[in-house]
């Protein structure tokens, strides 16, 4: 290909690996003589010598109920994909089942540098991969509020002030006894939903309701819904971490006979889709995961071009009040 086009193979390798010191001319000649051989660069071989992989790993560690149905990781990797597809690169996932597997996926996607940078998404408490991933070197950004350790760039939801907006709402509405059913404990966002929900009730001089943790599943939603009827006296509001728990719960409530927002007011959190048509329509906070990815994208990609950016960034959520909780 570099004979066909009249330049040197160094000529040819700098071009398809950002043209650097290539004049324009040079390089579309290049690109026309690939064009008429229907040549491509090899990416495996580019890594391996050194260049770009032109990829980004995401290597994902949670059940297979959550990969299914969850509304986070669909829209969030569809602005992965959008951002990505512009520029040429590619998503690499991996599937791992527990924590020695997935430690093992990042380290064999860095050795074989098949990858150029990780997004990180599903943070947990203190996580590790932080540590990791820095002491392999690897470039990395954040979905999510990593807390002030974290020595990568991160983009959070920013919706806090909707979950405490939400509680407020429940508060003024009435309701003494709020009652939430938590996500998975192990998992940041989890925690700090709960954490939300605590200190807003107390802020108010109320005692936090009964806790019960759903672990993000419809399943787990219905059992926790039904541990907290079993509850004396019964909470007259649920706040639920997630909208796939809250649904389930409704479900629950109708087969006890439990009369929603009249005997019992209900809120989730995610806004997927079915939350505006169950019946009654559901209370819960809106955010944009589609953008969170687009833009968390954007900014490994910037840093993977040496380019600065933000240490972090806020996208902000949106409180959907509806029928469950009376409005």
């Amino acid at each position: 290909m570099a004979i066909r086009a009249g330049v040197s193979k160094g000529a040819v390798s700098r071009t398809f690996n950002g043209g650097k010191g290539i004049s324009p001319g040079t390089m579309a000649r290049i690109r026309a003589a690939a064009a008429e051989l229907n040549w491509t660069p090899s990416t495996a071989a580019r890594a391996v010598s050194g260049g770009p992989a032109h990829a980004v790993g995401l290597v994902l560690r949670r059940p297979a109920e959550l990969l299914e149905l969850d509304p986070f990781f669909p829209a969030f990797l569809a602005g992965v994909e959008s951002a990505l597809t512009s520029v040429g690169y590619a998503a690499v996932l991996r599937f791992v089942g527990d924590s020695h597997t997935e430690r093992e996926g990042y380290e064999q996607l860095v050795g074989e540098r098949r990858v150029d940078g990780f997004l990180l998404t599903d943070l947990r408490h203190r996580d590790p991969r932080f540590e990791l991933l820095s002491r392999l070197g690897a470039r990395a950004v954040v979905a999510g509020s990593p807390g002030r350790t974290c020595p990568f760039p991160w983009v959070s939801t920013g919706s806090a002030g909707q979950v405490r907006e939400l509680i407020r709402h429940l508060i003024a509405q009435g309701h003494r006894t709020i009652a939430h059913v938590a996500g998975t404990p192990s998992l940041r966002h989890a925690r700090r939903r709960r954490q939300l929900w605590q200190d807003t009730v107390v802020e108010a001089g109320l005692e936090p309701g009964p806790v019960v943790t759903g672990d993000f599943t419809t399943d787990g939603g219905a059992r926790a819904t039904r541990e907290l009827l079993d509850q004396s006296p019964r909470p007259t509001a649920i706040f639920y971490a997630n909208d796939l728990m809250a649904i389930a719960g409704l479900s629950v409530l109708a087969e006890h006979g439990v009369k929603v927002p009249d005997d019992m007011a209900v809120a989730g959190f995610d806004d997927i889709s079915l939350a505006s048509y169950v019946t009654p329509a559901l209370t819960t906070v809106r955010c944009d995961y589609r953008r969170m990815g687009q833009i968390a994208t954007h900014t490994l990609l910037a840093q993977l071009r040496n380019e600065d950016v933000a240490p972090q960034f806020t996208i902000g959520g949106e409180l959907r009040l509806r029928r469950s909780t009376g409005a």
